[in-house]
């Protein structure tokens, strides 16, 4: 979901947003002060519309002084919004994590699987996600703001002199990536632990998803989402290394003696199942699985 929005910034308007994690927490946040008076749905409701507004008017004050020095100037602006938002996070709701909960109409199982139940709330996660990505993706190519988007983007002086306001096209596209992440804040902080930190553990699977998908591809977004999620999760599971593969081959002795990686067990390295993936994504692939090859 995160992805997603980013995708969706920087496919339109080429701007890598280094506060797009800080969106989702601030949409977590925003959700529990919400819901903690009006309740679950009605914070469901207002946190991307609030953490859109806010995206809004970071391209429409910020981003326009910066955009002409390039990428490290977008950048730098973006990481300084990011440490804004993480501190301000801090003062008004403390250093420690907040108790959002999901309502009790959705703590239920959905399933059970070897004498596990598996809750529906992560069901109502996913379908989430499904829903916002078939959205985007009809939105941007069957629809006629689809085709203002893309000539924007691709031809904005033209766009322009078909009438077409292109500052608030892309101060729109912002706010929708920003909404997007909120809504995922929204969503998953419900579930997951709401805490100041959050969005930097987000940060950077984000970037690697938009990566190995290929860099402003939705398609590609998803796809590498789903890659990265089902491998990582696997890794978990895995006991065995490559000292496993040369008991196999009756080298276990050698393969002990070397130590290191060798004997280094697949689930204690599931963290670096995503970085590794994008290397030999970007090795064979640089473009990502679904980018444009110049």
């Amino acid at each position: 979901m995160v992805s997603a929005g980013l995708t969706l910034i920087f496919g339109m308007m080429g701007v890598l947003n280094f506060a797009h994690a800080s969106f989702y927490m601030l949409g977590a946040y925003i959700a529990y002060a919400v819901s903690s008076i009006f309740g679950f749905w009605a914070g469901l409701l207002v946190a991307p519309l609030i953490v859109g507004g806010v995206g809004m008017l970071v391209e429409r004050y910020l981003l326009p002084r910066v955009h002409a020095h390039g990428h490290a100037h977008e950048l730098l602006l973006t990481f300084g919004l990011a440490l804004i938002i993480e501190e301000a996070v801090k003062l008004f709701f403390g250093d420690f994590p907040v108790n959002y909960q999901m309502p009790e109409s959705l703590r239920f199982a959905a399933f059970s699987l070897f004498d596990t139940n598996y809750p529906f709330y992560r069901l109502f996660i996913g379908g989430i996600a499904v829903a916002m990505f078939i959205a985007l993706w009809l939105l941007l190519s069957r629809t006629r703001t689809g085709i203002i988007v893309r000539a924007a983007e691709r031809l904005p002086a033209m766009a322009e002199a078909l009438g077409h306001n292109i500052p608030v096209v892309f101060m729109s596209v912002f706010g929708t990536g920003a909404a997007l992440a909120g809504l995922a804040g929204a969503v998953a902080g419900a579930f997951y632990p709401t805490n100041p930190n959050m969005g930097l553990e987000l940060g950077v699977i984000v970037f690697v998803v938009v990566v190995v998908g290929g860099l402003g591809s939705l398609k590609g977004s998803l796809l590498a989402s789903l890659m990265i999620g089902l491998f990582s999760s696997y890794a978990v599971g895995i006991d065995w290394s490559l000292a496993t593969l040369f008991d196999l081959a009756g080298l276990g002795g050698w393969a002990r003696a070397v130590g290191g990686l060798i004997t280094m067990e697949v689930s204690s390295i599931s963290g670096t199942i995503p970085f590794v993936l994008m290397l030999l994504v970007l090795l064979i692939r640089p473009a990502g699985l679904m980018g444009e090859r110049n």
